[in-house]
């Protein structure tokens, strides 16, 4: 992880640079031209992004250099105050040692996890897998910005909102200086280092054009870029890259092909699964995950659904609850509860890699207002925050009444540096302005 803060580079080791922050270092992938030890740099998801003067660098470092440790003390203080309990969990307790030695617990010690119904044991989980969390991510939390590019999707998919079977939804496509405009308002106004680019998976928009954005954005703003269009294929995901495309966010929805074909008529698992083996190939980072809580899921599918985003190379892990929506042939199915989505992202966090980061999905706090920082505190470290146009914001309706689709940017951001700020987390890719 790198804050979002500038860092100085220490040392080049082939295309990797060593920042440091703080007297804390951090590996980044360079690919600056005429970038030399001594310069400050800003470095988001394992990539250095762009070059900041000296004395702007020093400036913000000015200003975050107290606020920088009082953050770290906070949640510091905060993990070692949690309650562990004793020979009761002992099963958890085996595999929260595991974890902590480096070691990889099974995926019937998973299932074990997520199927757990004692209260006392869950909230035992959720505190398991804050430690796990403080001890491999610190207090670091992703915040990434994403713009809703466009709604208008050719896909079938049944829980969707924004599926071409919902007639009733106004659509749109933001054109080339609607969504640079929005870039540079997230970037320049706002401090934010990472966006996501997002959009239904739209056969009218042609790559190409998709291309001339990203190149554009490249050109122009120094921001580290996901892209988020569905299944774009080999070639397009290869010019997408070639672009300056770093992040891929698609989400597999269920490892089960049985319920992905009951959600995705005519679609393949198989297919989506190899625009995600073939991105990680090119060298994107992933983000992709499942969804909690779909109609005869078990917590054997939502095993392999982490055993499967593991198997992805899962930079970022996003799982969220089914939302029924109004429009879509799943109208009358219920949600899942949101302790149910927390334990979820609990047990993620025992299972996966170490580095993995476990976003807080806009779906979650539209589940429950509270939900958000209940993750933080059982083992997630990422959100996004919705940086569309108002306008565009309230027509990306994939699930009803989204949490946050009233409030300005800026009140959400004051909301999100409000939480975490007392949770002692700092947002590694939005500056504390």
């Amino acid at each position: 992880m790198c804050y979002a803060i500038p860092g100085q580079v220490k040392s080049f080791d082939g295309k990797f640079v060593l920042v440091d922050y703080f007297g804390e270092q951090k590996k980044a992938i360079n690919e600056l031209s005429a970038l030399k030890v001594g310069d400050y740099v800003y470095a988001q998801g394992g990539f250095v992004i762009t070059k900041v003067s000296q004395s702007e660098a020093l400036q913000t470092l000015e200003t975050w250099k107290d606020l920088f440790f009082e953050l770290k003390d906070i949640d510091d203080r905060s993990v070692k105050d949690m309650p562990w309990a004793g020979a009761k969990f002992a099963k958890v307790r085996d595999m929260f040692d595991c974890v902590s030695a480096d070691g990889k617990i099974s995926l019937q010690d998973l299932q074990y996890l997520l199927s757990s119904k004692d209260a006392g044991e869950r909230e035992f989980i959720r505190n398991a897998a804050n430690q796990s969390r403080h001890k491999y991510h610190g207090n670091s939390c992703c915040v990434h910005g994403i713009i809703e590019i466009g709604n208008v999707c050719d896909q079938v998919c049944h829980y969707c909102g924004i599926s071409r079977l919902n007639t009733s939804l106004t659509r749109y496509r933001m054109s080339k200086e609607e969504i640079l405009e929005s870039v540079r308002v997230a970037v320049e106004d706002y401090g934010f280092k990472a966006l996501v680019l997002q959009s239904g998976e739209d056969a009218d928009r042609p790559i190409i054009e998709l291309v001339d954005i990203v190149t554009e954005i490249k050109k122009r703003f120094g921001v580290l870029i996901f892209v988020s269009f569905g299944e774009v294929g080999r070639e397009g995901l290869e010019q997408l890259y070639t672009a300056g495309a770093r992040g891929l966010l698609l989400r597999f929805e269920s490892s089960n092909p049985n319920i992905y074909q009951e959600l995705h008529p005519g679609s393949n698992l198989d297919d989506r699964l190899k625009d995600l083996r073939y991105a990680n190939e090119l060298g994107y980072l992933i983000i992709t995950g499942s969804l909690v809580g779909l109609p005869g899921q078990t917590a054997e599918d939502i095993s392999r659904d982490i055993q499967l985003a593991g198997e992805l190379n899962v930079e970022m892990l996003s799982m969220g609850p089914f939302l029924p929506h109004p429009h879509t042939p799943l109208a009358h199915n219920l949600p899942p509860t949101k302790e149910a989505v927390v334990q979820v992202l609990a047990a993620a966090r025992f299972y996966l890699p170490s580095h993995v980061k476990i976003l807080v999905t806009t779906g979650l706090e539209t589940l429950n207002a509270e939900a958000r920082e209940l993750a933080f505190r059982s083992g997630a470290n990422s959100m996004m925050l919705n940086v569309t146009p108002q306008e565009k914001k309230l027509l990306y309706e994939i699930y009803p009444d989204r949490a946050h689709q009233n409030e300005s940017l800026a009140v959400q951001i004051d909301s999100a540096k409000n939480l975490l700020q007392s949770l002692g987390r700092a947002p590694t890719d939005l500056s504390f302005r």
